[in-house]
């Protein structure tokens, strides 16, 4: 029997990521590049075509050997147009992503938010094999969620289903999230936004207390980064701190528990593939006090940042998921 074969793309707003890669989750060849963000709405779609062309020459197979091309991307997505809609990192109003990609290659091309191609990895190739109620959380720059109820992906009218960074965790709002909403928990517990986090606790404490710190000999603003390796370090006041994020991480995942009742969550984004105990650990621990359904397993992912490249090779292989984008 032939090996079938497909593209993989992960589209973000610093890089674009493609690999191909084979129904058994096998990754035979990858190239990364800087997003190409000036370049006009079609100069995305023209550097996907560039780099999946130069992938089958030098690794000499034929476009006719690809059985398709998956892309999980940033969003908003316009799922029905194929496309992305004013996306935040590139400045277009439209980004058209399935037509061109059909058109030029002729290689049937399925588009999904990327944690929704995420949670499709991780049930196809990772932990989540043989689970009907799976969620998948990244905590990275942002916070977004890719969810199965009942062996059912969401994927909603437009495709942004499960933008959970945006559930409400603190109703005095005194935080304003990157969307414009306030009290979000993106806006305390994503990358970009801990320190916003940080200064509202260091505020809180007493002078003599922050000089003791290992924060206090950053300067300048302090980032995420500064945070959970002064925490690693056994910094007191770190640790304080990597504990209320963890407490709001884990009222955000009880909101994710409650709203789908998953048998499994499973956690990546770079936050948490960088400081894995840190924040797992206070999310295990707090989130019982926020949620009313049972708790479900909650684990750090097994495919680690290679999780949407392995969601797009599952669309597909494993469209029946995906049928109605198709």
């Amino acid at each position: 029997m032939p090996r079938r074969m497909a593209f993989g793309v992960d589209i973000g707003g610093t890089n674009i990521r493609v690999i191909l890669g084979d129904e058994r989750g096998d990754i035979i060849a990858r190239a990364t590049e800087r997003t190409e963000v000036d370049r006009g709405p079609l100069g995305v779609s023209r550097q996907i075509i560039r780099m999946i062309r130069s992938m089958l020459e030098r690794r000499r197979f034929r476009i006719s050997d690809i059985e398709g091309i998956g892309i999980g991307s940033t969003g908003p997505l316009d799922i029905r147009r194929g496309g992305l809609m004013k996306p935040t990192n590139i400045p277009y109003d439209f980004i058209p992503l399935v037509e061109p990609l059909e058109s030029e290659l002729g290689v049937r091309t399925i588009l999904l938010n990327d944690c929704s191609a995420a949670a499709m990895g991780e049930r196809f190739y990772g932990a989540g094999r043989g689970e009907s109620n799976l969620a998948y959380i990244t905590i990275s720059t942002g916070i977004g969620g890719g969810i199965y109820v009942d062996d059912h992906l969401l994927i909603g009218k437009d495709g942004n289903a499960a933008e959970i960074g945006h559930f409400t965790i603190d109703f005095n709002g005194r935080l304003i999230c990157g969307c414009g909403g306030r009290g979000h928990w993106e806006a305390y517990c994503s990358g970009k936004h801990i320190p916003n986090y940080v200064n509202i606790i260091l505020e809180e404490k007493e002078k003599e207390e922050v000089k003791k710190s290992l924060l206090s000999k950053k300067d300048g603003r302090i980032t995420a980064r500064d945070v959970y390796e002064a925490a690693k370090k056994g910094d007191r006041l770190s640790l304080e701190i990597v504990d209320r994020i963890g407490r709001m991480n884990a009222a955000g995942f009880a909101c994710v528990n409650d709203a789908y009742d998953p048998s499994l969550i499973t956690v990546g984004g770079s936050v948490t593939l960088n400081n894995k105990d840190l924040i797992i650990e206070p999310i295990r621990r707090y989130i019982q006090e926020y949620s009313r359904n049972r708790v479900p397993r909650i684990i750090v992912t097994p495919l680690g940042e290679d999780i949407v490249l392995y969601g797009a090779l599952a669309m597909v292989f494993n469209n029946s998921d995906v049928n109605n984008l198709i």
